[in-house]
């Protein structure tokens, strides 16, 4: 395994994250891993050298965390591991169960930590932007709640790269914490981030922790135009995933998926090592997330971190890339 600083900080990630949304509650969604069968995928993970886990309170309503803190809490000491999680999505019935108000920023902290059986958190990151919220307001809070010790760093989520702009400048204007990080919708398939968030990104120092890379399996061989045009697959999160029929539809995310795995055959390795490495190689990119339901989806991913991919290979992955509408934002 290698590992970077996440963007400008002293704080060291490996290259690969493991996202931990698979685990969980399978009532919230029928491919999530219940407890037992989640696991091994976190004892073969630092078995191989991953140190970064992310995670969030909307996933599996709170049992991802509750599962991720067990599992951490016992496979490993708390100062060697990086966890992540989010605050936005909606996590109860009422008002103010949800978005990035003082309140519900003070209240999931203290409820994510619960969750996770840890003192702190290494990254605590904004899930979405709240345009019901006044950014100063969310930003503040953030501060104090780092200052509380209960946050050692504060990331940002899929956005438009002003409302990142208008954040960076308003956390130097008035002394509060910065976000060091940006977890965005940025893969083979999809590289509108290119544009405007990833250069602004580069210029600020934030690391890049994507999310997707494999494009909802798509880059892994996983799935394939059907007889009727759409997508199909071959796991339960395939055929039961309607954001993967949302994003990835055109003929050109098929092309580009076509030269994946004709790349993959050429040099012997499978479709998700060239997707992941060509991702591992785009300037910023800190450490993509992977989500892992088999154990060769995880094993896939770390073996990525060794393929170094040429320019001319570069090239032809990504030659039938053709602009998307804008993404992941919501």
């Amino acid at each position: 395994m290698q590992y970077v600083r996440l963007g400008q900080t002293g704080l060291k990630v490996s290259r690969i994250c493991l996202g931990c949304m698979t685990y969980g509650d399978p009532r919230w969604r029928p491919w999530i891993l219940g407890e037992i069968e989640s696991r091994p995928f976190f004892e073969r993970a630092l078995e191989l050298g991953v140190n970064f886990f992310d995670t969030a309170d909307m996933y599996s309503l709170g049992v991802s965390e509750e599962v991720t803190g067990r599992a951490l809490g016992e496979l490993a000491r708390r100062d060697q591991v990086v966890i992540a999680t989010k605050v936005f999505f909606p996590m109860g019935d009422g008002p103010n169960d949800r978005g990035l108000s003082r309140k519900h920023v003070l209240d999931s902290i203290d409820a994510s930590l619960r969750r996770l059986g840890t003192d702190y958190v290494d990254l605590y990151q904004i899930h979405r932007w709240d345009p019901e919220t006044p950014i100063e307001e969310t930003l503040e809070a953030l501060h104090d709640v780092v200052r509380a010790g209960k946050a050692r760093y504060i990331g940002a989520s899929s956005m438009f790269s002003w409302q990142l702009a208008k954040a960076l400048y308003l956390a130097d204007r008035h002394g509060w914490t910065r976000f060091v990080s940006m977890q965005n919708h940025y893969n083979l398939a999809y590289r509108e981030e290119e544009r405007e968030m990833i250069p602004l990104c580069r210029e600020e120092g934030l690391g890049l922790i994507p999310w997707s890379p494999l494009a909802r399996g798509l880059l892994a061989g996983g799935r394939h135009r059907g007889d009727s045009g759409g997508p199909a697959g071959e796991s339960a999160r395939a055929h039961s995933d309607n954001i993967a029929e949302d994003y990835y539809t055109a003929p050109s995310d098929f092309e580009v998926a076509g030269r994946v795995v004709e790349l993959a055959g050429r040099l012997g390795v499978k479709p998700a090592q060239v997707a992941l490495a060509w991702l591992l190689r785009q300037p910023g990119v800190a450490a993509p997330i992977i989500g892992a339901s088999k154990m060769t989806h995880l094993e896939d991913a770390v073996a990525a971190v060794e393929l170094e991919l040429d320019d001319e290979s570069c090239a032809f992955l990504e030659e039938p890339y053709r602009p998307h509408p804008v993404l992941g934002h919501s």
